[in-house]
């Protein structure tokens, strides 16, 4: 057997931006070492205790970077003489390069999805630059080149102009767009996504006959987010063509919640402060004063004996964009959106 100590140390890349465990960052670079003939079979690797020391990572995360590697078949020990290489039958993964834009309820649906339709297709690394550009462009420029796809949210609170060129010059047979289209990206490339504007504009006007109890509608919409302005468009042309009042609320503040109105939140903090000071105005929610809230998830179900939701179907996304890499495809697919009906409204 060969020992392979000091070429196995350049092989393993540990990243602390990755949202991937330390132990799957080890396993899968021993895995892609193999891959690429740097380890061969027989070559010995070394102990538990020698990479942890070596990497300066704890020993379990080895012992579980070792236990997943033997029930894959790659690796093998001998009692008293260590670890060696028992396989170099790999099947080549594809290797996917996940970026989000934050992490939420809806992030984690879309990923658990994502993931489950790959299975061991491929190995996925996991990032998340929460909505800034530098972090953005950090991690694309550590990592360009180095997947055989890239899966990204583009979502950006500033830098989105320059973020757009950044993802413009990936190569386009590589590229998934998730969620978000944004037109200064050019080519033929895959995507799953939401039409922002013709979406809000649907799902309002199947709320009509719930609706026509009030006169106004009022989207509370930060002044500084990563939701598109297309949401605002959507809105305002379904007002005008019905006759709504339509008013855009950046902060709520001190504001006190009006009769007869429909409050439409898109971020969930935000929402948290309207049903307060709905609750501290003693208002009959869906009769009084009306709620939708963006993004459905279980609890929204619960929250005021139900609120009202436009929400994209999140597990499909995840999927699709599954199906999308496994086809080799450059579809560009618009995810199905929906209305919830509850009491709120």
């Amino acid at each position: 057997m060969q020992d392979s100590g000091n070429s196995i140390l350049q092989c393993i890349h540990m990243d602390d931006y990755s949202a991937n465990p330390k132990y799957l960052q080890v396993a899968d670079s021993i895995k892609q070492a193999v891959l690429d003939g740097h380890l061969k079979i027989n070559d010995t690797i070394p102990s538990i205790n020698e990479l942890s020391f070596e990497l300066a990572v704890s020993r379990d995360t080895i012992e579980k970077s070792y236990r997943k590697l033997k029930s894959d078949g790659v690796l093998g020990s001998v009692p008293g003489k260590g670890f060696f290489i028992k396989s170099i039958d790999i099947e080549k993964q594809l290797k996917i390069f996940l970026l989000f834009n934050k992490l939420s309820e809806h992030k984690k649906i879309i990923y658990d999805a994502f993931a489950g339709i790959l299975g061991d297709k491929a190995s996925i690394d996991f990032y998340i630059y929460n909505n800034d550009f530098s972090i953005f462009k950090k991690l694309l420029a550590r990592h360009v080149g180095a997947y055989s796809h890239y899966v990204i949210i583009p979502h950006f609170i500033e830098g989105h102009e320059h973020a757009y060129q950044l993802i413009d010059s990936l190569p386009k047979e590589k590229l998934l767009l998730l969620d978000k289209l944004p037109p200064e990206v050019t080519g033929e490339y895959a995507a799953v996504y939401e039409n922002f504007e013709k979406n809000i504009y649907e799902a309002m006007e199947q709320a009509l006959p719930q609706l026509s109890k009030y006169h106004s509608i009022k989207l509370i919409f930060p002044q500084h987010t990563y939701y598109p302005e297309e949401i605002i468009q959507g809105l305002k042309r379904f007002c005008h063509q019905y006759a709504f009042n339509f008013t855009v609320i950046h902060e709520l503040g001190d504001s006190e919640i009006e009769k007869g109105s429909v409050y439409i939140s898109v971020m969930e903090r935000d929402l948290v402060i309207l049903i307060e000071k709905i609750l501290e105005q003693r208002l009959q929610v869906g009769k009084e004063v009306g709620v939708i809230s963006y993004n459905e998830i279980p609890l929204k179900k619960i929250i005021l004996n139900g609120i009202t939701t436009v929400s994209t179907n999140f597990q499909w996304m995840g999927q699709q964009a599954a199906h999308l890499i496994l086809t080799n495809s450059r579809t560009r697919v618009e995810v199905p959106f929906h209305l919830t009906l509850r009491d709120s409204l």
